[in-house]
């Protein structure tokens, strides 16, 4: 029996369905405003790997984008163009920026961050998820949009009220979250036109599951490790 893109589509939604990140063990603490403010600090230090080093995922996978795929080049030049300037959707502050206003609002200040001492689940994810956005086209976006985005929409909202009504952060440290959200909605949405232009033969689809599954691991690794570093503040 041949694997259809729905099946692949199925597949993935199904993975997603068994784990939904608002059970994890980090996220369940951050919706439920379990963390105290310097367990809070330390969430924003070791998740700073990811949206402080978006050039090196989000660029790269610009730069593999095969070079006759105009409007996919195109898509991708805006996410990174929004990235580094933010002139489209967050009036001009470059969403490094964003998440830099929420660990402001947290107390850290930009050299605290620029300057955190990475976990090794961290490292391991940033060198992982940067080698996955490099390699190839169908297995960068394979583990960005479908194993990544689609994993958050309608967490970091919830998340980001949350900070606001336990922690006393106003819009402006929050933005981040909120940005995200909707970001992350648009773009887990484009699984199928995605495998319907690369991912043409069964050996692609299995191949895509790899990925999706692979980088779910990464990525729940590093949340499990994030709250283990977090709850040693006490």
């Amino acid at each position: 029996m041949s694997l259809s893109i729905q099946d692949v589509l199925d597949q993935i939604a199904a993975w997603h369905a068994e784990r939904p990140l608002y059970k994890e063990r980090l996220y369940a603490a951050l919706l439920n405003g379990e963390f105290k403010h310097e367990q809070t600090q330390e969430f924003a230090r070791q998740f700073g790997i990811i949206p402080l080093y978006n050039n090196i995922y989000h660029g790269n996978i610009y730069v593999v984008c095969p070079a006759d795929k105009i409007e996919w080049r195109g898509k991708l030049s805006e996410v990174a163009y929004e990235e580094g300037t933010g002139n489209l959707f967050s009036e001009g502050v470059p969403h490094c920026q964003l998440y830099l206003n929420f660990a402001n609002g947290l107390g850290l200040s930009d050299e605290d961050m620029w300057n955190t001492d990475y976990i090794p689940a961290a490292l391991t994810f940033r060198s992982y998820y940067a080698r996955r956005c490099s390699t190839s086209f169908l297995e960068a976006v394979s583990a960005h949009m479908l194993g990544g985005e689609a994993m958050a929409p309608g967490s970091m909202t919830k998340i980001a009220n949350m900070f606001k009504e336990k922690l006393g952060l106003d819009d402006k440290a929050v933005a981040f979250f909120v940005i995200h959200d909707e970001a992350d909605a648009e773009h887990s949405d484009v699984g199928r036109e995605l495998l319907g232009e690369f991912a043409r033969t069964e050996k692609d689809r299995e191949f895509v599951l790899q990925i999706v599954r692979e980088h779910m691991g990464i990525a729940f690794n590093l949340y499990d490790e994030i709250y283990e570093a977090a709850r040693r503040f006490n």
